[in-house]
C-alpha cells in the first residue's frame, strides 16, 4: 500500500550557516535513493524540514515494497559456455552455480538458458523474476547512503550512552521512521526508530507522539511550537520584519535571513533601539556590527539614513518582551561603543600618515609589500589618466591613498569596510571629493552585477588596481586553473572589461597589459604574461557578451579578430547581428569562409590588383564593384557606422557569387593566379574590417 513516509533526526543545535543545505541534501538524498530502488510513485511530493534541532523529510506515495522485476542477465558467450558437442563447459557450470547463489534459487539448468545474438557473437542468457524488497530494507540503505554524503562542514565524534562512538554533524537523540502510521524497524547512528520527537525547548512540554507521517508538520506546530519547514519559517520572519518596520526599510541580506531562520524554531520579531549619539558613526559600521555580531536587522528611513531603532528575531514568544528587548539593547551597546571608539581614534591620524606602515604589510611574498604595490598603482593610474583625459594628479592621489585604510582600527575589526572607511577618513582629512570617492570606487565592481565607479578618478584607479592584480598574480604563475581562482582574477578581468565597454574608454588591452607589466621590471619572480593574459581576457569577454544575449557566432565574428580596443565592440556586434539578418549575409559569409581557407593555404604578395591581368567578365565585374563601394565602406567605417559598413558590402553578393562560379582562382599561369589571389585578399580585408563574417557561415 502506498503511504506517506516520514524520517526525522532529532539533534543538538545544528550549525546555522549549513542548516539549509543540510536540510535539502537530507531530503533529496533519501528521495533519490528510494526512487532508484523503485519505492516511489511518479508524482510523489517531497517536503524538506530543517530546524535548529532537526532534519526531516516526508515523501508521499511511497510503496510498502518495491515491485518484482523481470531480469535478463548475460551468462557467457556460447563459444565459452558450450563445447563442440553442445555440452556445458566447466566455466559455464561454475558461473551458473555462482548466479544461482546470488539470485537465491536452488539451481539453474541448461535448458533454462536462452541463446541470442549479442553484438557479433552468440551468447547465453538467463531470465528470471527478482522479487521486490521491503521498504524498511530499502530505507535503511537509503539513510546510510544519505548520511554518508551530507555536506557536513565538520564531522563530530560523540559517544552514545551505551558507549558506542558515533560520527555526525551534531549528536542525534531520536529517530523517527513512519510509513503512514507504522513504525519501520530501522537503526541508525546507534538509535532505533520510533514515533516520538521533541518540540520547542521552552515553549512545549514533553515528548510529542506523531500518529502518522501526514500529521508531522501540524503536530509540531500545534503541540511543539515549531515551524518545521525552513522556507515557511523564513517567509514568516520576512513578513514579520516588514510589518514591524512600517514605513522604514529593513536591511535584510539573504544570508542574514537564512542564518536567523536557522537559529529559531518559533520566530517572533521585537523592536529595539540604541542611543541617537551612535548615529554620528558612519552607518555602514553600525549596520555591519549589528548584522555580523548580533544578527540584528537595521532600519533606514526613506532617504536611506540609518534609524536608531532595529529589529531582532527571537525564539521566544511572550506577552511581556521587556526583558528580551532590554537584554538585546544592552548587548548591542558595547558593540556600537567599540565602533564609535574606533572611528574617533582613526580620525586622529591622517590617511597619508599611515602610508609608511604599508611597508610592513606583505601583499604577496613574490610581489612585495602593500607600499610597493601602491607605488605601482600610482604609476599605472598616471598612465591610464593620460590616455583618458582624467586628471592625472587626482588619479595619482587616489591611488596613493587607496590602501591606507587597511591600517585603520575600523577596517582591522571589519575588513568588509575597506574602501568605505577610507572615503570617510579622506573627507575628514580634507581630500578632494573625487579622491575620497576613488578610495571606495576602486574596489568596484566587487561582484557580478555590481555598479561601476561613478567618477572618472575612481574609474582610473579601479582599472589600475585590477590590472596590477591581474598582471602581477598571473606573472608569478598563479593564474586560475579549473574551478580554482583564489585571487579572483576572473572577477578582476570582468571588471576591467565592463569598464572598458560600458564607459567607452579609448584604451587598448595591449597598452594596459604592457603598462602594468613594465611596473614589475626587475622582479626575478615575474614572467611576462603577454599573449596568455590577452587570451584570458578575450575568453572572459566571450562569456560577458553571451550573458548580454549575443549569439555564439555573432560573438566569434568580432572576438575572433582579437580586438584590442573594446569601446565600440557593442556597435560591432549590433552591426553583425543586423548584417546576419540580410538576405545576402549567408552567401557572403560562406564566400568569406572560402576566401579565408584559400588565403591560409597560399602566400599572397599583397592586395594590389593589375587591371590588365583581369580576363574573365566575373573578375572584372567584381573588381569594378569593389572599387565603387570601397570609398563608401571606408567612410562608413571611419565614422563608426559599422552597420552601414556591412550593409554596403552586401551589394557585392552577386559579383562574389559569379566570381566563384566562373573564375578558376588557382590558375596554372602564375601571374594570373597571383592577381586573382590579390583580388581575393583585397576583398577579404574589406569584408572583415568590422568583423570576421566567415564566422556567420553555417
Amino acid at each position: 500500500m502506498n503511504q506517506t513516509l516520514l524520517v526525522e533526526l532529532l539533534t543538538e543545535e545544528l550549525p546555522p550557516k549549513a542548516l539549509a543545505k543540510l536540510g535539502d541534501a537530507f531530503a533529496s538524498g533519501i528521495f533519490n535513493a528510494l526512487k532508484a530502488r523503485d519505492f516511489v510513485e511518479p508524482g510523489s511530493i517531497v517536503t524538506s524540514f530543517a530546524t535548529p534541532r532537526r532534519l526531516a523529510v516526508t515523501i508521499t506515495d511511497v510503496r510498502t515494497s518495491s515491485p518484482d522485476k523481470a531480469m535478463r542477465e548475460k551468462v557467457l558467450p556460447v563459444s565459452v559456455g558450450l563445447d563442440a558437442s553442445g555440452n556445458p563447459t566447466a566455466p559455464l557450470m561454475k558461473k551458473l552455480g555462482a548466479m544461482a547463489q546470488n539470485i537465491g534459487v536452488g539451481e539453474i539448468k541448461l535448458e533454462q538458458l536462452e541463446r541470442a545474438i549479442d553484438g557479433k557473437a552468440e551468447s547465453l542468457f538467463y531470465s528470471y523474476t527478482a522479487p521486490g524488497s521491503a521498504l524498511h530494507a530499502g530505507l535503511q540503505a537509503a539513510l546510510e547512503e544519505t548520511i554518508a554524503k551530507l555536506p557536513i562542514p565538520k564531522v563530530m565524534s560523540y559517544q552514545r550512552p551505551d558507549g558506542e562512538t558515533v560520527q555526525f554533524v551534531r549528536p542525534v537523540h531520536q529517530l523517527i521512521a513512519l510509513h503512514g502510521a507504522d513504525v519501520l524497524p530501522l537503526s541508525l547512528l546507534g538509535l532505533e526508530a520510533g514515533r516520538t520527537t521533541l518540540g520547542h525547548r521552552f515553549l512545549s512540554a514533553g515528548e510529542i507522539t506523531i500518529a502518522g507521517a501526514d500529521d508531522y508538520a501540524a503536530a509540531l506546530q500545534s503541540q511543539g511550537k515549531v515551524i518545521a519547514p525552513f522556507a515557511e519559517r523564513r517567509e514568516k520572519i520576512r513578513a514579520a520584519l516588514l510589518e514591524k518596520a512600517g514605513a522604514d526599510t529593513v536591511l535584510m541580506p539573504e544570508s542574514l535571513l537564512d542564518e536567523v531562520t536557522a537559529l529559531v524554531e518559533w520566530p517572533v520579531v521585537y523592536e529595539c533601539a540604541f542611543e541617537e549619539i551612535f548615529l554620528s558613526v558612519p552607518q555602514e559600521c553600525l549596520i555591519l556590527t549589528m548584522q555580523t555580531n548580533q544578527k540584528y536587522f537595521a532600519l533606514t528611513d526613506a532617504a536611506g539614513k540609518l534609524r536608531s531603532r532595529f529589529l531582532i528575531v527571537s525564539n521566544l514568544e511572550t506577552t511581556d518582551p521587556r526583558h528580551i528587548i532590554g537584554g538585546n539593547e544592552r548587548v548591542v551597546r558595547p558593540r556600537l561603543s567599540d565602533a564609535k571608539f574606533f572611528f574617533e581614534q582613526d580620525k586622529k591620524k591622517r590617511l597619508e600618515e599611515r602610508l609608511l606602515g604599508l611597508g610592513n604589510v606583505v601583499y604577496h611574498n613574490k610581489l612585495g609589500t602593500q607600499a610597493q604595490r601602491t607605488e605601482r598603482l600610482c604609476a599605472l593610474a598616471r598612465a591610464i589618466a593620460g590616455r583618458t583625459g582624467a586628471d592625472a594628479a587626482l588619479a595619482e592621489r587616489g591611488a596613493l591613498l587607496a590602501k591606507a585604510d587597511l591600517l585603520t582600527d575600523m577596517v582591522g575589526e571589519f575588513p568588509e569596510l575597506q574602501g568605505i572607511m577610507g572615503t570617510y577618513y579622506a573627507r575628514h582629512d580634507g581630500e578632494p571629493e573625487e579622491v575620497a570617492l576613488a578610495i571606495f570606487e576602486h574596489y568596484q565592481p566587487r561582484f557580478a552585477g555590481d555598479a561601476l565607479p561613478a567618477t572618472q578618478t575612481g574609474t582610473v584607479v579601479a582599472l589600475a588596481d585590477k590590472l596590477e592584480t591581474l598582471v602581477g598574480i598571473w606573472g608569478i604563475g598563479l593564474q586560475p586553473t579549473g574551478d580554482k581562482d583564489p585571487f579572483a582574477l576572473r572577477r578582476h578581468a570582468l571588471g576591467v572589461l565592463r569598464m572598458l565597454i560600458e564607459k567607452r574608454l579609448p584604451l587598448g588591452l595591449s597598452f594596459l597589459i604592457d603598462s602594468a607589466t613594465a611596473l614589475f621590471a626587475g622582479n626575478a619572480n615575474f614572467r611576462q604574461p603577454g599573449a596568455e593574459l590577452t587570451a584570458f581576457l578575450h575568453d572572459r569577454l566571450r562569456g560577458l557578451l553571451r550573458e548580454r544575449g549575443y549569439a555564439q557566432n555573432e560573438i566569434e565574428a568580432v572576438v575572433a579578430q582579437q580586438p584590442d580596443r573594446l569601446d565600440n565592440i557593442i556597435e560591432r556586434l549590433d552591426a553583425v547581428r543586423a548584417f546576419a539578418a540580410l538576405p545576402e549575409a549567408e552567401s557572403l559569409a560562406a564566400a568569406n569562409k572560402r576566401i579565408t581557407n584559400i588565403l591560409k593555404k597560399t602566400s599572397v604578395a599583397g592586395d594590389r590588383v593589375d587591371n590588365g591581368l583581369l580576363q574573365e567578365n566575373a573578375e572584372k565585374s567584381l573588381f569594378a564593384q569593389m572599387q565603387e563601394v570601397k570609398p563608401r565602406v571606408d567612410a562608413a567605417f571611419a565614422s563608426g557606422d559599422f552597420a552601414g559598413t556591412l550593409q554596403t558590402l552586401a551589394r557585392l553578393r552577386n559579383d562574389v557569387d559569379a566570381f566563384f562560379n566562373d573564375v578558376m582562382v588557382m590558375a596554372e599561369d602564375e601571374g594570373l593566379r597571383n592577381n586573382r589571389l590579390a583580388l581575393l585578399s583585397g576583398l577579404h580585408g574589406m569584408m572583415n574590417r568590422v568583423a570576421d563574417i566567415s564566422k556567420l557561415a553555417a
